[in-house]
């Protein structure tokens, strides 16, 4: 499936592709973007409970920036949160196959834990050496979207399949964290996969790459986002959300973006998962 995404100008932003058919490596998504310029300044990131992959190629680079003035170029992958505050994306034309990998997928495919990069942004050369920049070239040489996603699933399952996985309890935590929507006591999680409270902080950080409560927060701040960008009320999102009250919310959210609720509402980075991401 491809489609142009359109920002609330008309304005073409990005063309979009999606896989034809479901994958076959559990844990991991994928989208293809095509930059269409119209956009200089870039886009605020949405953070959201995932690890992110990009293998850019074409001819323009992927820029992220961050407030404290840090900028990343090219490839990259970004632990759960994708570095959550004040962070953008802009690109000059780039073209790029983004991957969502769920964190206990991660591990093994990226042959990293998450937890290495602490949500930051980090280069996959870092990461894959010599192999992220033939990936590339595979990709530019690539005739069609298609190809490109086929190829990706190829190294993924390929890495996959030679890596270690998860504890299974820690695997178990994260569903049931992602089935509650957030809505989960640490405590009920140690309790439910037989572990005392800190070794599950502890092995559910070094897996997943941050702690369960932290992981807790970010996937009902995931679906409070989606829900505001949605055109639904802040105090009802709050009420139903689990937050205590409407300045919860707006705490939760501006920890996380930098930003107000009704401005995370208009996000593109949002607007365009339902394209995107046939999941969501």
């Amino acid at each position: 499936m491809q489609a142009t995404w359109h920002d609330r100008r008309g304005v073409a932003v990005w063309d979009v592709a999606r896989p034809a058919r479901p994958g076959r490596v559990p844990g991991v998504d994928m989208a293809g973007f095509r930059d269409r310029g119209a956009s200089p300044a870039g886009h605020r990131v949405v953070p959201h409970p995932g690890v992110t992959l990009v293998v850019e190629f074409g001819a323009g680079p992927l820029l992220v920036e961050h407030s404290a003035g840090r900028e990343h170029r090219g490839s990259l992958v970004a632990g759960p949160g994708f570095g959550a505050g004040a962070v953008r994306v802009r690109g000059e034309r780039f073209e790029a196959v983004q991957v969502r990998l769920s964190p206990p997928a991660a591990r093994a495919i990226l042959g990293a834990s998450p937890a290495e990069s602490g949500g930051a942004v980090l280069a996959l050369d870092d990461l894959w050496g010599r192999e992220a920049e033939r990936v590339r070239e595979r990709l530019a040489g690539a005739p069609s979207w298609e190809e490109r996603f086929a190829l990706v699933e190829a190294v993924l399952a390929r890495r996959g399949e030679a890596a270690e996985p998860v504890d299974p309890e820690v695997a178990r935590a994260w569903e049931r964290i992602l089935a509650a929507r957030g809505l989960v006591r640490v405590e009920d999680l140690a309790a439910e996969v037989g572990w005392s409270r800190r070794r599950l902080w502890s092995r559910f950080r070094s897996q997943i790459g941050l702690p369960p409560k932290r992981a807790a927060r970010l996937v009902r701040f995931d679906r409070a986002a989606h829900r505001l960008a949605a055109g639904e009320e802040a105090a009802r999102v709050a009420a139903e959300g689990g937050y205590s009250d409407q300045s919860h919310l707006h705490r939760d959210v501006a920890e996380f973006t930098g930003a107000t609720p009704a401005a995370v509402a208009g996000e593109p980075f949002l607007a365009v998962d339902g394209i995107a991401w046939s999941g969501r």
